[in-house]
């Protein structure tokens, strides 16, 4: 995104909400935390961190709060070092879950576990306990000593937590691979972090159907000499898979027959915990490495506080295993506050629209935190409101995260969902950051919907622009984070140099990470995102954010959710394309509907844009389309959209939901053009 002038080093800032939920007073009486967290930390960063440290339970105690080295020292540019809770030793699976067994609370719900198929189990923190043991010593069994490198690539199942906290216990490192990702995919992450061990199931349960995973399995292990061992969970009882004696093993003959106690070892704050996998649409994939004291204490301070977590909570987090959402705030955030969390394997639509209503209401959830996309789906599949047979009574408290979230989306979501009370806990992060880094505090916060307000306590953000130079309020620019984190990712795994070069290069002078995100400053100061700095649009010299468009395009009541992007043009650079899901679909599903309800919505959008944001804005292409790409962590595929107009091949798309969806897309582009 580069700039020749001042005019072009911004993001402009087109749109304004005004809309404001201060936090109720009964809140705010018995929330975890106040505004004094904010001064009191900002005075000493690091004495604020150590402290949120102690909260753990460590068995040697650290000599050295953090130590720091910039990627800039004089002139020379390097890869920045940075360490928390030096000397420290811990093991994260016991904080997890022995010692709340310890402290008597092992008859405490950990999970309910739901499958998609209806299958149902709940298990405490005591049987937890046992389980984790069992796959530790099968592990060892199986060779795995600290430092080896295990990959999953499993569906949302206990075994998935069970098997991630034992491989913890061991220290060694553990890989989550998303199971609807492609042999070649898992077999980049196997080679590159150089795995011992694949931990994988025989299928999965997806819309309905029993899916193979064991086929794809084999073919991302074959030829990888790393490999020793395959590790098998019976989910779906697939006859007849695949099977090499000798590296494949089953679960049950291996973790359920093993020894149910383990005496745990303990390690330093440094120790490598998890590599995770950026998503890899622009570029090779990025395996960040998380280590151990640091990470887990963001992670559990942060649930604890963002969420404003007790005793009697149900939380419910929506996100994939795999993703770093749920390594935060279903693995390690919650279990290490020792709350209760529900996990459900399946699609939100199987078998019918309201699993997750009928979900939340089955087990009593209190926090539910999910994506936007999904909250825009439910706007269309509920345009009349929830079904009234669902009791969502015992919500107290909502989550976004993902993507900036749209604010006709962030109302709908606080009032249908949340009864018109409970608070919405906007958050900002990313795989790179570990855990939360922008959010409200839900007791204290007055909640804007779409924006994620301010920094956390403990860690500072900024908008810059091209100099680093912090843009005024009421203007856009670069999301920076100034200074070091204890969740933050060290380093990329194998490759250093990519992590100064990704993360520090561009603002080494100031010693601030880039985020890769824009954003914005409003009147008051408080932080809009504004998307992936790749997803904003510069048409004849404007620097467009794609999230503010759609966010414009969606508060119209004839659209359900909207994709913006950029395509090539030859007058102005860029255009703005625009792909709407309509509130309500055509009568028929070919393509001159499709056409027909365009020619309808099209000049009345376009005159929405101009009044809500102005001429600039305003599309040069509008599709009207039944689904947009979406990948399953619930983010807008945009670079598709932009290659299916602009004609370019589609590259990988295994990552989205629906794979069929590109397709139908280019049908109905191509039908217009004609």
């Amino acid at each position: 995104m580069p700039g020749t002038d001042q005019a072009d080093a911004t993001i402009r800032n087109l749109s304004t909400e005004h809309r404001r939920f201060p936090a109720s007073p009964e809140f705010a009486a018995q929330s975890n935390v106040d505004a004094s967290w904010w001064d009191r930390a900002a005075a000493d960063p690091v004495a604020f961190w150590a402290e949120q440290a102690a909260r753990l339970d460590w068995a040697e105690p650290w000599h050295t709060d953090h130590t720091w080295e910039p990627p800039l020292v004089g002139d020379e540019l390097r890869v920045p070092r940075a360490e928390w809770f030096a000397g420290g030793r811990l093991n994260v699976a016991v904080n997890c879950v022995d010692r709340h067994v310890a402290a008597g609370r092992g008859e405490k719900v950990a999970f309910h576990f739901e499958g998609e198929p209806g299958d149902r189990r709940t298990i405490t923190y005591a049987q937890l306990e046992v389980e984790v043991a069992r796959a530790a010593n099968a592990l060892t069994a199986l060779g795995i000593v600290q430092g080896d490198r295990v990959v999953l690539y499993l569906p949302v199942i206990p075994e998935t937590i069970i098997i991630t906290l034992a491989i913890a216990r061991l220290g060694a490192i553990h890989s989550l691979v998303f199971g609807g990702f492609s042999a070649e995919a898992l077999r980049f992450r196997i080679e590159d972090t150089g795995a011992k061990l694949l931990v994988t199931t025989d299928g999965q349960f997806r819309r309905g159907v029993a899916v193979a995973v064991k086929t794809a399995a084999d073919e991302a292990v074959a030829g990888v000499d790393s490999i020793e061992h395959v590790l098998v969970v019976r989910r779906t009882g697939t006859p007849d898979i695949p099977w090499t004696d000798g590296r494949d093993v089953w679960w049950h003959d291996t973790v359920d027959t093993a020894a149910d106690t383990h005496v745990a070892e303990y390690f330093d704050a440094e120790t490598p915990l998890f590599i995770i996998y950026t998503s890899g649409t622009t570029g090779k994939p990025k395996g960040l490495v998380h280590t151990s004291g640091g990470y887990l204490t963001h992670a559990s301070w942060s649930h604890w506080a963002i969420f404003d977590a007790k005793e009697t909570d149900v939380h419910w987090c929506t996100a994939d295993l795999a993703w770093v959402t749920a390594h935060t705030y279903v693995h390690y955030g919650p279990l290490s506050n020792g709350t209760t969390s529900v996990i459900y394997e399946g699609t939100p639509n199987t078998p019918h629209t309201a699993r997750h209503l009928e979900i939340i209401e089955r087990y009593g959830v209190t926090t539910y935190y999910t994506a936007p996309t999904l909250i825009r789906t439910f706007m269309t599949w509920f345009r009349d409101g929830l079904p009234a047979e669902y009791d969502l009574s015992s919500i107290r408290l909502l989550g976004s995260v993902g993507e900036a979230i749209n604010p006709e989306a962030w109302v709908w979501f606080r009032e249908n969902i949340g009864a018109g009370t409970a608070p919405i806990v906007d958050t900002w992060w990313q795989s790179e950051t570990g855990a939360a880094v922008m959010a409200p505090l839900p007791g204290v916060s007055t909640l804007k919907p779409g924006s994620a307000l301010r920094a956390i306590p403990g860690l500072t953000t900024k908008v810059v622009d091209d100099d680093g130079v912090e843009v005024p309020f009421g203007s856009g620019g670069y999301l920076v984070i100034e200074g070091t984190w204890p969740g933050m990712a060290r380093s990329v795994w194998g490759n250093p140099q990519r992590y100064l070069d990704s993360y520090w290069a561009r603002f080494a002078a100031q010693g601030y990470f880039f985020s890769g995100d824009g954003a914005k400053y409003d009147a008051d100061g408080d932080i809009w995102l504004l998307g992936r700095v790749d997803d904003v649009i510069n048409v004849a010299g404007h620097r467009l954010s794609t999230i503010e468009i759609e966010s414009s395009l969606v508060s119209h009541p004839l659209v359900g959710e909207a994709g913006v992007v950029g395509v090539a043009d030859s007058v102005t650079g860029d255009a703005i394309a625009a792909f709407v899901i309509p509130s309500a679909a055509p009568s028929s599903d070919d393509p001159d509907s499709w056409q027909r309800m365009r020619d309808e919505l099209a000049p009345l959008l376009r005159a929405h844009i101009t009044r809500e944001i102005g001429a600039v804005a305003k599309p040069r292409d509008i599709f009207v389309v039944p689904d947009l790409p979406k990948t399953r962590s619930g983010k807008i595929m945009r670079r598709l959209l932009g290659d299916i107009v602009d004609g370019r091949p589609l590259g990988d798309t295994t990552s989205l939901q629906d794979e069929t969806v590109p397709a139908q897309i280019e049908l109905i582009v191509r039908h217009v053009r004609e």
